[in-house]
């Protein structure tokens, strides 16, 4: 799968650039943060990845209406109820086990009542799934085995590029900012807050190492939502922080209150036309309308009778922007061109909005759905979750977005079932 603009909560580590492109003198502490910046990469520019192409498309049930999700879309919405019976609501569905339960009350409330969010017990559960299943409630989440994963990327990087142990030894015996060396706080790396914060020691003592390194620090994700600092940079951008903070928008996200508002934005702050909350929870993984997108790529593999991976990319990107290339999906509606009656200009003027909910409104994508069911004899789904397998070294066993989606789902209807029944 191509890299999409800010794909979900999953982009967690960044590619260092190849050590041959480096024009300032090679030291030993540049060479580890170079190490570093590989420690614990994905494949490519996000964590998970496309599925091999499937080569028949099995018949979708379409849902029974393409009516506007449940709840509304909740952009602009004046939250509803009221602040006391959404108080009581919340308290009645957070979990019981969990620690600082007013804590997470407050900053969850704070974040409904920024971003204007109706105070659903729909929504409330959609968030309080999340958050149990990127981090059971912890602020700043432990990554299993996080320091063996770093060593291990390490030496296979030392090996890769034929640099002398004994190089890489004495430059990790140097002291680090906080007094101890950076073998020991490799040692002792827990979470990714603390692998942020050691990269960022690094761009200080490396030498040339702000002009070289800064804006690079490979800690993709974080916090409680596990959502990315490249989504909330650019939520920051169409909608200010409504809250105070001390540091850095990097920062921001690794504490409960920032990854709390930001991973609610991320699910929650946009217009979808889902049948279930299932939908928006592989959206959260995938990225904003994948499954949507999906939908509309298995129609089109059903019509050319070209296989697709159900990605829900339908262009290809590179650092966020389309790329002139045509990829697959694009190739296979350039031979749809006549039935659907539109030219391949016209086609990539509407792909363009695929990370929308515009692309609804095309003239693309409403030709494509009636042909498509009137090929068929019956409505296509108009949603579908994304064939995608996740790929990071944190994962150890094979995981796909549905298996996410299908997860978080299993946790919203259990909180569901923590509602109050109506008087």
């Amino acid at each position: 799968m191509s890299a999409a603009p800010i794909r979900g909560v999953k982009a967690w580590f960044w590619v260092s650039e190849p050590l041959a492109a480096r024009t300032a003198p090679v030291t030993p502490f540049l060479l580890v943060a170079t190490f570093l910046l590989s420690a614990c990469v994905s494949n490519g520019s996000y964590e998970s990845r496309s599925a091999p192409a499937i080569a028949a498309l099995a018949p979708a049930s379409p849902p029974a209406s393409f009516a506007p999700a449940q709840p509304p879309a909740p952009t602009g919405r004046v939250p509803s109820p009221g602040e006391h019976e959404g108080q009581a609501l919340l308290d009645r569905l957070l979990p019981a086990s969990i620690a600082n339960r007013s804590g997470w009350s407050a900053d969850i409330l704070a974040a409904f009542s920024a971003l204007r969010i109706p105070l659903l017990a729909e929504n409330l559960c959609a968030a309080i799934a999340v958050i149990e299943q990127e981090s059971s409630f912890q602020a700043d989440p432990v990554v299993p085995g996080l320091s063996h994963i770093a060593w291990q990327e390490l030496e296979k990087r030392r090996d890769k590029y034929g640099i002398p142990k004994i190089v890489l030894d004495l430059a990790l015996s140097k002291t680090s900012a906080d007094g101890r060396s950076y073998r020991e706080r490799i040692d002792s790396l827990r979470t990714e807050r603390q692998m942020s914060v050691l990269y960022d020691d690094l761009i200080s003592a490396v030498p040339a190492g702000r002009t070289l390194l800064s804006g690079y620090n490979p800690v993709r994700t974080g916090g409680p939502m596990q959502v990315s600092v490249a989504f909330a940079e650019e939520q920051t951008r169409s909608r200010p922080y409504p809250f105070v903070r001390p540091g850095s928008l990097r920062d921001e996200v690794f504490t409960r209150r920032g990854g709390v508002y930001f991973g609610i934005a991320m699910l929650l702050d946009y217009p979808a036309s889902y049948s279930r909350m299932l939908y928006r929870f592989a959206d959260f993984n995938a990225g904003r309308y994948s499954s949507r997108n999906a939908a509309f790529q298995a129609a089109v593999a059903r019509l050319s009778g070209r296989p697709l991976a159900l990605d829900g990319d339908l262009l290809r990107y590179q650092d966020g922007v389309p790329m002139a290339t045509v990829g697959n999906t694009e190739r296979a509606l350039s031979a749809l061109q006549r039935r659907l009656d539109l030219d391949q200009a016209a086609m990539r003027r509407d792909l363009a909005l695929e990370k929308s909910a515009a692309f609804e409104q095309t003239r693309l994508y409403r030709r494509l759905f009636a042909v498509a069911d009137a090929a068929t004899g019956e409505p296509q789904a108009r949603e579908r979750l994304p064939q995608i397998e996740l790929k990071s070294p944190k994962i150890s066993r094979r995981l796909t977005t549905e298996w996410f989606a299908r997860r978080v789902d299993t946790r919203y209807r259990a909180c569901l079932e923590r509602k109050p029944l109506a008087s």
